[in-house]
């Protein structure tokens, strides 16, 4: 999200020729503005909550955003920040201050960008050919007002060194849709525009943050509604068994007491002078 302006040329000396200098701090913020506004800032959120549980399953994939990317060695003041940023195979699960490349072991795979009124332009051409020149597989861009981007999804794939267009089109309903192959997911620009992302071999839509939180509650709702109609039949169940018991209890009693009546009478007739 950063509209820090690092320069586009990144060619450092060969790795071989270089050490790492473990002495250099590399700063976790370059203190930029954060997104510009709520248009810029729930794709970003969104994407990165849908990504993430996608992909938890996978010890080696890592999603993250808006955390600083170093790429050349040495180097602290050389940084990027992508929105949203993949990096599939040969990672590791677990929370980081900043991504330096060499350490790491990999640049990102996908990049996506959410463009704003002060970013749209550097994120076309100044972060494009940085990309490129790192070796991100995948760059992605999203207009979520529809202003600055025909269609509002445009996507490239790096081949031979330079970025050359993904197709892009769109559906009777109105949906761009493109296909990653990086993630296996189809990611679209629903009418609004509103980013979202499509899992087709299982033929479903990816769930934000807020879809989560909903089918959350609404499994917490659904889980206390029948604890509370088993808790009621439970209820009712011990009601209607001390009731029978009670019934059973008045026949033992009433039994009891024509017993006790019969033994009485029994007794009296025994008593009585003979012949009468």
């Amino acid at each position: 999200m950063t509209t820090n302006r690092t320069t586009a040329t990144v060619k450092s000396p060969p790795a071989a020729e270089m050490v790492d200098d473990l002495s250099i701090d590399y700063p976790e913020t370059d203190f930029m503005p954060m997104p510009d506004n709520d248009e810029q800032f729930i794709p970003v959120t969104d994407a990165l909550s849908a990504l993430r549980y996608f992909l938890s399953s996978r010890d080696d994939a890592y999603v993250s955003g808006n955390l600083l990317v170093y790429y050349r060695m040495n180097d602290n003041r050389t940084r990027l920040a992508p929105d949203v940023f993949v990096v599939m195979g040969g990672t590791r699960k677990g929370m980081r201050d900043s991504w330096l490349t060499w350490r790491e072991g990999k640049v990102p795979d996908f990049v996506m960008e959410v463009a704003s009124r002060s970013t749209w332009r550097y994120d076309a051409r100044g972060k494009r050919a940085i990309y490129a020149t790192m070796g991100v597989s995948e760059y992605w861009r999203f207009d979520p007002v529809g202003r600055y981007f025909n269609p509002p999804l445009v996507a490239e794939r790096l081949v031979d060194g330079e970025y050359r267009p993904m197709e892009v089109t769109a559906d009777a309903d109105g949906i761009w849709r493109g296909y990653s192959p990086t993630l296996g997911l189809d990611i679209c620009a629903l009418p609004g525009p509103l980013l979202r992302f499509y899992d087709p071999q299982n033929a479903a839509w990816l769930r934000t943050y807020d879809e989560y939180v909903a089918a959350w509650e609404a499994s917490e709702s659904a889980l206390q509604s029948e604890a509370a109609a088993r808790e009621a039949a439970e209820s009712a169940f011990q009601q209607e068994a001390a009731a029978r018991q009670a019934a059973e209890s008045a026949l033992q009693q009433e039994s009891a007491a024509r017993q006790a009546l019969e033994d009485e009478i029994r007794r009296l007739r025994q008593q009585l002078p003979p012949g009468e």
